[in-house]
């Protein structure tokens, strides 16, 4: 009798330790503590500065945890076909980190429409002072009403206009153009403001519907006209820089806060270094793939003092349509931390 009960007290042991919850799929082989593991999605490819900075980020979080952080990348959106879905996802647990564009985030904080208004940055620097300062780390933290946290905003670069029309040295050469946009308000209003037929469309299906005519137009940094194999489907790049492009560095609200403390210091600290690296590689790869889409034979523009100036007046109107959106006082304390 007293064997049997000894044999019936370890299967109730065994059982209770099987169905101890781990934040993310069991104990540590060596015992030293529970182990978490981070499914990562985002849709660039895996040659573009966001999925090369983020094998470093994976390849940091598990040596400095002792494998406690498990860390699973999903590029080339295999998980989610748009940035909105992949952060909902998020939202709701079902993965633990993205990184998306800054525009796709305006859907769950309307605060970061001020990052999609064109024009507003005029280099690397102005942005900087304002994403790693006090307004950016402001935004950040209000994503945890959403249940998700912040944690650095890395980047596309800055966005420019390609076309299968022909080269764009006026306003009119691009009238009627239908133009896919981010799934963003305010840049879809940026492009029907000039004058063209724009509505948003996702990022994973966009090449076929370049390729099909679906779309005569789009907008994107030069690293993912290039790893995407943009330059097959459109055949024209003006390089207006019309928008500086954020991504950010998100992850699940509930998942970080249930991290051990030390584990949450690395995930800081690791998502800060990421932030160095890819946007250091993301301006060197702009530089090496421009001249690589020009190998490729798509015909890039640099566009007039005059064109630039014409875009500025005419997207004037969006600043005015989104004001009470963003915040008159938010948009104000960007404006005046550029100047």
């Amino acid at each position: 009798m007293k064997k049997v009960f000894l044999i019936l007290f370890a299967a109730l042991i065994t059982l209770a330790a099987c169905g101890r919850p781990s934040s993310g799929g069991g104990d540590a082989e060596d015992g030293s503590g529970e182990t978490y593991t981070i499914s990562l999605a985002h849709l660039v490819s895996e040659d573009q500065s966001s999925h090369i900075a983020a094998e470093s980020f994976k390849k940091k979080l598990e040596e400095e945890s002792d494998g406690q952080l498990k860390v699973e990348l999903h590029p080339n959106g295999e998980l989610y076909p748009s940035d909105r879905e992949a952060i909902e996802a998020v939202q709701q647990g079902n993965i633990q980190m993205t990184i998306p564009a800054v525009a796709s985030i305006s859907s769950f904080n309307e605060d970061f429409m001020v990052f999609d208004l064109p024009f507003l940055f005029e280099n690397y620097e102005q942005a900087y002072k304002v994403l790693d300062g006090e307004i950016g780390q402001g935004l950040l933290d209000d994503l945890s009403e959403q249940n998700i946290k912040g944690l650095v905003f890395a980047e596309n670069g800055f966005r420019h206009l390609s076309n299968n029309q022909g080269p764009v040295e006026s306003l009119e050469d691009i009238q009627g153009l239908k133009m896919r946009t981010l799934e963003s308000a305010v840049h879809t209003a940026t492009f029907n403001a000039l004058g063209m037929n724009a509505s948003p469309f996702a990022f994973g299906e966009l090449y076929t519907a370049l390729q099909q005519g679906t779309y005569d137009a789009m907008e994107a940094p030069v690293s993912l006209f290039y790893t995407n194999k943009f330059y097959e489907v459109q055949d024209y790049l003006t390089m207006t820089g019309h928008v500086y492009a954020p991504t950010a560095l998100l992850m699940n609200n509930d998942f970080y806060e249930g991290l051990p403390k030390d584990l949450q210091e690395l995930v800081v600290e690791a998502s800060e270094e990421y932030r160095t690296e890819q946007r250091e590689l993301a301006q060197k790869q702009d530089n090496e793939f421009l001249e690589e889409l020009k190998a490729e034979g798509m015909e890039v523009n640099e566009p007039s003092e005059e064109l630039i100036q014409s875009f500025k007046e005419e997207v004037q109107s969006v600043y005015d349509e989104f004001e009470d959106d963003i915040g008159k006082e938010l948009l104000e304390k960007v404006q005046q931390a550029v100047q």
